[in-house]
């Protein structure tokens, strides 16, 4: 699976933002120019595990977060997903996972 390095900069940057750190604050604490922060966070820049590692420990955010869009040490990740899922359903489909769930669920 290739990392799309435009939704991985997206996730970054709204991390960053959650955080309430400008690009010159972020950029500071990392020690490299506003510019290479900035092509981070447009994905022209492919960042590793090193640099990408740095930046999840100053934004407090984990690597899933940044990489999949989700963190396993919310416990509402799942939840997220699972709303995430239905949105992009046809209303039937999302009746038919509905009914499926709550038969799963009966049936405990």
């Amino acid at each position: 699976m290739a990392v799309d390095f435009s939704i991985v900069g997206k996730r970054i940057k709204d991390a960053r933002k959650d955080k309430k750190l400008t690009q010159e604050m972020l950029a500071e604490k990392m020690s490299v120019s506003i510019a290479y922060l900035s092509k981070i966070e447009t994905g022209k820049l492919h960042i590793n595990l090193e640099r990408l590692s740095e930046i999840c420990n100053l934004l407090d955010v984990t690597e899933g977060q940044i990489l999949n869009g989700v963190s396993n040490i919310s416990g509402k990740y799942l939840t997220n997903e699972f709303s995430d899922l239905l949105e992009k359903c046809s209303p039937e489909q999302q009746k038919l996972i509905y009914n499926l769930a709550k038969t799963v669920y009966e049936t405990k």
